[in-house]
């Protein structure tokens, strides 16, 4: 099936991006509560894009129920459009996220990936994807068909966020990661992403290795320790911003939504050392901006820029 059409004359259809993948809901328990919120890495980034006021659209499976009520509000108070076909499911996924006293997240999923083949007839100006949807069948596949149509009429950008309990064995998971990069401009993974992948690498070596792959950027992140931006001329770091940590759920998701921002407003520079410095730095904020509160929770352009003026 041919997932996505070039017209571009359909200008009332046309979202500057497209993310492709999962949503969910986190049930969080704490020592003292249970609280339910809508989730999912790949729709926790275009919630995040909305509420950065970016033209966002989400390709994903939810289910007829009360909770997929909850995500599609959830996802249009943020401005984003879900795309036909999304209540494919039987019933929505959940992911059962525990919280340790440092704030870090443990999970359970009960999902199923099964996502519509209907989507835009258009190419947005950046396509995104990753987490359970590029590894789950039967949904990987559409996900992968879609990518290899688009990624050479837009930039595609690819979090793998790793999710070790829904994956098959480790030779399976890094092959089919390996087969999706050569179609990607930007990798991003955490530090433990890179290490469950590649567990006798050093980061500077993971880094060199998937763009070796075919990518253009590689960024890892590493918690409080900042993050890692490699292109194949150059290398730099990033200092995380330093805050008191409510818990981690939606962080790196709220990093890559930062980061993508970034990308629609970078221009014709490419990915200069300036460039990935200013793009680090406002996803740092935007990341640090989210670990300070509950759940999968990002900030507004204006929370954003207002960081920026105090700093």
């Amino acid at each position: 099936m041919d997932y996505l059409n070039t017209a571009r004359n359909d200008d009332h259809l046309q979202f500057d991006v497209m993310v492709v993948g999962e949503a969910l809901i986190d049930v969080v328990t704490k020592v003292d509560s249970i609280v339910e919120h809508p989730g999912g890495s790949p729709a926790n980034v275009a919630y995040g894009l909305g509420r950065l006021g970016v033209s966002t659209a989400l390709l994903t499976a939810i289910g007829p129920d009360s909770r997929g009520d909850s995500i599609e509000s959830h996802l249009h108070e943020a401005g984003v459009t879900l795309l036909p076909g999304a209540r494919s499911l039987a019933r929505t996924a959940s992911a059962s996220a525990v919280i340790e006293a440092d704030g870090s997240a443990s999970y359970v999923f009960d999902i199923a990936w099964d996502p519509a083949p209907s989507v835009p007839t258009y190419v947005p100006k950046i396509l995104h994807t990753g987490s359970i949807a590029t590894f789950l069948s039967p949904g990987a596949g559409v996900v992968r068909s879609l990518i290899e149509q688009a990624h050479d009429d837009c930039m595609v950008t690819y979090d793998p966020n790793i999710r070790p309990a829904l994956l098959g064995s480790h030779s399976e998971a890094k092959a089919i990661f390996e087969d999706l990069v050569p179609l990607t401009d930007v990798v991003k993974l955490s530090d433990e992403d890179a290490k469950w992948l590649y567990p006798q690498k050093s980061l500077d070596d993971t880094a060199a290795h998937i763009l070796g792959l075919g990518t253009g950027l590689t960024v890892i992140t590493r918690g409080g320790d900042g993050s890692q931006f490699s292109t194949r001329a150059t290398s730099i770091s990033i200092p995380a911003v330093k805050c008191t940590v409510a818990d981690t759920i939606g962080a790196g998701d709220s990093y890559m939504s930062a980061l993508i921002f970034g990308f629609l407003s970078r221009g014709i520079d490419g990915f200069t050392p300036a460039v990935l410095e200013k793009l680090g730095h406002t996803a740092a904020a935007a990341a640090a901006i989210t670990v300070q509160r509950p759940g999968a929770n990002p900030p507004t352009l204006a929370e954003l820029n207002n960081l920026f003026d105090m700093a």
